[in-house]
């Protein structure tokens, strides 16, 4: 918004001095974007020029003369027809939001001390905001109207400080919840190659694997590594994985099937062969998707279409 309209605003609430203005643009919480002194000044002569304020000389006895600008009638019609005009998007300036998006550089302690900072910064200014409103806003007050307007002014600046403490605030927890599950969830993998192909081995994991979403994840992790063949150890499985009456097991299966991630299982002789779950691995035995095997070297050789 230029400060101009700024300045005719405030020359029709009452006329005042080039200093005067710049101390209630600077004090004032709804016109904070407005400029410096040189285009505090720069303005008023354009004004002027343009017919839209006069000017005039008030001497005083015990400080030095002062110049005092008042709104003329053209000036008001021009104030009139700019606050009629078609209302602006408002703009959205936030460097914070370019450091944001190349954070991923970032170690987790770098990046929460970052969102620290900012919270912080936002926090204070939070603080600042209000207890400037509680000291009260040098506003016209003409009538009812016009003060209510202004109190709806600064609860609009109020609001875009909460809600971007709430923003923050909230992407620190998710963060958190990110970094604590990526923790709980560690899996002990190693991608092995074979001539022209390639597969995950998940050996264990610190959080035994049995949800859909460590399904997913574990086809993210073959997406990864350029691959759709995993192989998963009994360790690395969750005791619900082996009771059927869970469906875990079927759950499980059934993302890697929808995902075309080609796995095999190594379970021991013991485990794989005791209740339903003997007749599940028989079942899943016949497709082409998941298979269980006793042996890492039998699962290998299915995965990679090798020769037994």
């Amino acid at each position: 918004m230029s400060i101009q309209y700024a300045i005719l605003g405030l020359l029709s609430w009452r006329p005042a001095s080039g200093y005067e203005l710049k101390k209630i643009i600077e004090e004032s919480p709804t016109m904070h974007w407005s400029g410096n002194n040189n285009q505090i000044y720069r303005s008023l002569v354009q004004l002027l020029d343009k017919g839209y304020v006069t000017n005039e000389i008030q001497h005083q006895e015990s400080s030095p003369s002062k110049k005092v600008y008042s709104i003329t009638d053209q000036g008001l019609s021009r104030l009139k027809e700019w606050v009629l005009s078609e209302p602006e998007i408002p703009e959205f300036k936030n460097t914070f939001l370019i450091q944001l998006a190349w954070a991923e550089q970032l170690s987790d302690e770098e990046l929460n001390e970052l969102l620290s900072q900012y919270e912080d910064r936002i926090q204070t200014q939070l603080v600042y905001q209000r207890e400037k409103i509680r000291r009260g806003v040098l506003s016209p007050n003409r009538n009812h109207r016009e003060a209510f307007l202004w109190n709806k002014i600064s609860e609009n600046l109020l609001s875009f400080y909460q809600n971007e403490l709430a923003w923050v605030q909230g992407i620190r927890k998710e963060l958190n919840i990110i970094t604590e599950i990526k923790e709980a969830t560690t899996m002990n993998y190693t991608v092995t190659e074979n001539g022209n192909k390639k597969y995950i081995e998940v050996l264990s994991a610190q959080s035994p694997l049995s949800t859909e979403q460590d399904a997913v994840d574990l086809v993210s992790l073959c997406k990864e590594n350029d691959t759709d063949l995993l192989m998963l150890h009994s360790q690395a499985l969750s005791e619900d994985f082996f009771k059927l009456r869970t469906g875990v097991a079927g759950q499980m299966i059934q993302k890697w099937i929808n995902y075309h991630v080609k796995t095999a299982a190594v379970i021991p002789g013991d485990l794989a062969k005791q209740g339903r779950f003997k007749e599940m691995a028989l079942e899943s035995n016949r497709s082409n998707q998941f298979r269980v095997f006793e042996t890492k070297d039998d699962a290998e050789n299915w995965l990679l279409n090798l020769p037994v």
